[in-house]
């Protein structure tokens, strides 16, 4: 018998640029969204979207016997479940189509499949490693093969070779579609009853002007970082391993810094009823743990729907994160989302 001791170990790691071909398909394990996820989410962002905190008045709205859950912690897991091929990820640099198409429900299964699509090696510069771009195309189901998402993004990832020369040279700008103004109108639940929260009081969408603008006072600081990672199935080494970021320091999960950002925003907004799709979002600067952030809003559309049911609105999102003493501020995030109000 061998000895195990001395057998060659096989390295588990993430994959490199080189590792990936255009085609190439990947699942990960199916998450059931549970209580436990609604309750981390809740103790780390202090959302306060209603329906997803209102499991009463959330049955009565949607007509079925499960609690809702929160829009953003549904894109979280599907975004973690594609991160097999994002481990060594450097930068996230788009994400396009993102539309939540059905709403998720505590109990509701995801399972997500992710597809490479495109590659492009970026331009080799004196004193850099050579890195690479993938194209992900990510399909999003529930346990009734319904799609929930259906969305690209594309990480920058390193080359094993330092030096690497690929012939991969894909245009990027081709990668994925838009989201659209009809995909919004068609992810807008339909068939839930609104009148059992028309008493809400608070701002709502006729109150509003395209041009209005909120600054949110309260910062919050960011910490449980890893935690969201893990819950998420995140596996993007940056967010773990400070040895694997090249500012020395765990980088914070871009996710992290957008629910803060929606947290904050539901605060100016408080008759919010859920969030439809992303439309941009570029994280400008690295988020460290312990970082103070605050966030500014803008409107900058308003769709009105049927009497009663309030509008869809396009708001442009700046999420700014502090640190240091003296306290220095960058701006993290520039976020532009459609979100359903009363």
């Amino acid at each position: 018998m061998s000895d195990p001791i001395s057998s060659n170990p096989q390295l588990i790691a993430g994959p490199y640029f080189e590792d990936f071909t255009r085609g190439m398909e990947f699942d990960a394990p199916a998450v059931t969204v549970t209580a436990g996820h609604a309750s981390w989410h809740q103790a780390l962002f202090a959302d306060r979207l209603r329906l997803p905190l209102d499991h009463h008045r959330a049955r009565l709205v949607s007509g079925t016997e499960n609690a809702l859950a929160h829009p953003l912690l549904a894109i979280n897991i599907a975004i973690g479940q594609s991160t097999w091929a994002s481990q060594r990820v450097k930068a996230n640099l788009f994400y396009r189509g993102l539309v939540l198409r059905k709403p998720v429900y505590l109990g509701d299964t995801l399972y997500t499949r992710t597809k490479v699509v495109a590659m492009r090696q970026n331009k080799l510069q004196a004193g850099r490693a050579a890195t690479g771009i993938v194209a992900l195309e990510m399909t999003t189901t529930n346990q009734r093969d319904e799609v929930v998402l259906h969305f690209w993004r594309c990480p920058m990832l390193p080359c094993r070779d330092l030096e690497a020369t690929t012939p991969h040279a894909d245009d990027l700008d081709s990668v994925g579609t838009a989201v659209t103004s009809s995909a919004i109108r068609e992810a807008v639940a339909s068939h839930w009853q609104l009148e059992s929260i028309q008493h809400w009081a608070g701002l709502r969408a006729a109150d509003l002007q395209i041009g209005t603008h909120f600054r949110i006072e309260s910062r919050d600081s960011v910490t449980s970082a890893p935690e969201l990672v893990r819950l998420s199935l995140n596996m993007a080494m940056a967010h773990t391993d400070a040895r694997l970021s090249y500012l020395g320091e765990r980088l914070v999960f871009g996710g992290h810094t957008i629910f803060t950002c929606f947290s904050q925003i539901t605060r100016a907004l408080p008759n919010l009823l859920t969030l439809i799709a992303w439309e941009n979002c570029d994280h400008t600067a690295p988020v460290l743990e312990g970082d103070r952030l605050r966030s500014e809003c803008f409107i900058k559309d308003i769709v009105p729907l049927e009497t009663g049911r309030g509008a869809l609105l396009r708001i442009e999102a700046n999420c700014f994160a502090a640190r240091g003493e003296p306290e220095s501020e960058t701006q993290v995030l520039a976020w532009t989302f459609w979100a359903w109000s009363l």
